[in-house]
């Protein structure tokens, strides 16, 4: 396995691995122990906010990529979490990788789950950012999501929709400081997606709401650690469904950040990242 040890991820050099499912475009911020991190609807190797990564590379080995089909990858977005999940251990066997904290944000945090629950093995810890819990789920995403993550391009202003909480102007200028970390990046920058390939992102979130391969029931009896941070209202995935949840798990934790929207780890990175060490660092022994 290749590492690359930069001082921020808003240098930190994108590499390419060839698997058995294609070749991945990926980068590596810092050392220790490993974190593999699955990206949001669109999201790219450049739509992470460099500040929660490199708080995140100051106490481990953190790996983002890109999906089959997306980015620089190869190939076809999968349209089923189990396709997915096999497209990420081609991946993590080829790194190398025996055991990992597995995490990811909205889609991510899905495709993250539907890992975790097909190869409990592999998976130290489970990390969900802005999601939905697997199968089906009482409150629906606001139509102001659709509308806004649905254009072809976004400005900065359906980020705030997107990604904070507008009504708060504690959100939107944490939004705003975001949004120019994100920028400082000028070269060897990911390619963005293409609205033509919106719609298997929607077959594959369709999937894990029908979840046939009863991946929620696994995870509620499942004995690995799983933290979940929210924002109280995230117009995409609201928190609510999480409630249920909660109460039926043994093993889950739920953080919710007031004044917050889809992306909690980019309106507050270090309360995020600490609570993320506390989780992986100090987490019950289930």
């Amino acid at each position: 396995m290749t590492i690359s040890l930069t001082e921020s991820a808003i240098t930190t050099p994108t590499q390419l691995l060839n698997t058995s499912k294609g070749k991945f475009a990926y980068r590596v911020l810092g050392a220790g122990q490993p974190m593999i991190l699955l990206n949001r609807f669109r999201g790219t190797l450049d739509s992470w906010d460099p500040a929660f990564l490199d708080q995140l590379a100051a106490h481990y080995q953190v790996v983002t990529l890109d999906y089959p089909g997306i980015g620089r990858s190869s190939g076809t977005l999968p349209t089923d979490t189990q396709s997915m999940a096999e497209s990420v251990k081609a991946f993590t066997d080829t790194l190398g990788l025996q055991q990992f904290v597995i995490g990811g944000w909205s889609y991510g945090g899905i495709m993250a789950q539907a890992f975790a629950a097909t190869y409990p093995e592999l998976v130290a810890g489970v990390i969900v950012i802005g999601s939905n819990p697997l199968g089906t789920n009482p409150v629906p995403p606001e139509q102001i999501f659709f509308d806004t993550a649905l254009k072809p391009v976004n400005d900065l202003a359906d980020e705030m929709i997107l990604f904070f909480e507008p009504a708060s102007q504690i959100s939107v200028a944490a939004g705003e400081r975001s949004h120019e970390r994100i920028a400082q990046r000028q070269e060897d920058q990911d390619i963005p997606v293409t609205p033509d390939v919106f719609p298997l992102y929607f077959k594959g979130g369709g999937d894990a709401r029908l979840d046939p391969y009863h991946n929620r029931e696994k995870l509620l009896t499942t004995t690995l650690p799983i933290l979940v941070l929210m924002g109280d209202h995230d117009p995409s995935f609201p928190v609510e469904n999480w409630f249920p949840l909660v109460k039926q798990s043994k093993t889950m934790q739920l953080i919710i950040l007031p004044q917050t929207g889809h992306g909690p780890q980019h309106q507050y990175p270090e309360l995020c990242v600490d609570y993320i060490r506390a989780f992986i660092e100090r987490k019950i022994n289930y």
